[in-house]
């Protein structure tokens, strides 16, 4: 009996699907095993600071490659994404820095003459809980046999992070319920340029250097390890560089915690003074005007949800963190409930007021030196001429801020400082 030649056409069609079905399955095998065999990957998501720091260090080497010969040889990508940082003062001003990175995508790259493939994608269905940011994903991929190279990689993103902080000051704001750095780090001011009163800058930094130097001893006898300090006086008087400068010389980083910004809830404070980045001082500027606004209607848009007892808690309660120094900041001492200023809370209040006349004269032959045309001996004269003026307009109840003192120096010369440091004090008569 023969076959109809329409079955057997049918029937070695059939074979062909059934091959090629074969062969595609066998490809897709072959090539996963090969891709197995041959190349390798690396992953890490947003929440491993490994994530900024490469992407940093690929920002930069992309912007430096065209002005330079070297090892690496860079396939420029034309999908960017913008990092912006923003940061908004209680006086109204406000700072804000882009920084251009590689967006999602697949990128190229060849570092140490090894070519690797970067593919970062983004989460856009799901977000992190508490900070709201989607979550990220950097793959890094490249030949089996060069796989050596990503802790290569990893430690020169890694160094060329911290060589961008090294003698310099970190500064960190709250982002949800995470700390992160705000622009570029910024040089560190020496101590002794902020002028301040006989004994205060050394009263300040001998209790922080006793403190850090305590550990033990707070754990031996229970006594939670950590401080509070609170610099209060009027505005313009140097409270905050002062603890800027201190962090600077302890080479600790600074994370500034603005109470009344928006989202803001006990919880996520908690959170943040618990989880603080080690060698951090945390620095609360104006804690007396915090809670003013907590008497608005809602019409005004006050939308910060932190309270009260809620503050006093994170900063001693149950729940509170250790291993831990905190900076607070006012200009009406009198103001603060007592609740807030006593002993746990506020280990040490220092009062940080106007300029003496020993201030006015240290900070002037500071300020001048040998500069401007004026010998030293010129200088020194100038400056007890200066103390002088101080001391009588102070007798009379009349002052000047360090602030003011240095803005008049910025813009004259010694002698005319001083006559224009006179005419400050007049203008206070009236």
């Amino acid at each position: 009996m023969k076959c109809s030649p329409y079955f057997q056409a049918g029937f070695g069609l059939m074979g062909v699907g059934v091959g090629l079905t074969v062969l595609r399955q066998g490809l897709v095998f072959g090539s996963t095993a090969l891709h197995r065999r041959l190349l390798v990957s690396l992953e890490m998501n947003n929440k491993d600071r490994a994530y900024e720091w490469f992407l940093a260090w690929m920002a930069h080497n992309t912007t430096t490659a065209s002005h330079r010969h070297a090892a690496q040889s860079w396939l420029r990508s034309h999908q960017l994404s913008v990092e912006t940082a923003f940061e908004q003062r209680s006086n109204g001003s406000s700072s804000v820095l882009f920084r251009l990175v590689a967006g999602p995508g697949t990128h190229w790259f060849k570092y140490r003459g090894a070519w690797m493939q970067m593919k970062r994608e983004r989460e856009t269905r799901s977000m992190q809980l508490m900070s709201g940011t989607p979550w990220e994903t950097l793959t890094l991929t490249t030949l089996s046999r060069d796989r050596g190279l990503f802790p290569q990689l990893l430690a020169e993103a890694r160094d060329l992070a911290l060589k961008g902080q090294e003698g310099k000051l970190v500064i960190r704001t709250a982002w949800g319920i995470e700390w992160k750095q705000f622009g570029q780090p910024r040089r560190k001011r020496p101590l002794h340029s902020v002028v301040l009163d006989v004994g205060v800058s050394e009263k300040i930094k001998q209790d922080v250097c006793a403190f850090l130097g305590r550990r033990q001893w707070y754990a031996d006898r229970g006594i939670p390890y950590r401080r509070g300090y609170l610099l209060h006086g009027p505005p313009g008087s140097g409270k905050t560089s002062f603890i800027q400068a201190l962090a600077g010389s302890l080479s600790y980083d600074i994370c500034l915690l603005n109470l009344s910004e928006r989202g803001l809830a006990d919880d996520k404070l908690i959170h943040l003074l618990s989880n603080a980045p080690e060698r951090s001082f945390i620095l609360i500027e104006d804690v007396d005007a915090a809670f003013n606004k907590r008497v608005q209607t809602s019409e005004d848009g006050y939308q910060s949800s932190v309270t009260f007892s809620g503050f006093l808690n994170a900063l001693d309660g149950v729940a509170s963190g250790e291993e831990r120094i905190i900076f607070m900041t006012s200009n009406h001492i009198e103001k603060l409930d007592p609740a807030l200023i006593r002993p746990g809370r506020v280990d040490l209040s220092v009062l940080v007021d106007d300029a003496s006349p020993t201030q006015v004269r240290t900070l002037f032959t500071g300020f001048y030196g040998e500069s401007d045309g004026a010998s030293a001996e010129e200088v020194d004269r100038l400056g007890r001429r200066l103390e002088g003026i101080a001391a009588t307009e102070m007798r009379e109840g009349r002052r000047i801020s360090m602030a003011a003192l240095q803005g008049l120096f910025i813009r004259n010369g010694p002698a005319e400082a001083v006559t224009g440091c006179h005419d400050l004090f007049v203008s206070k008569r009236t």
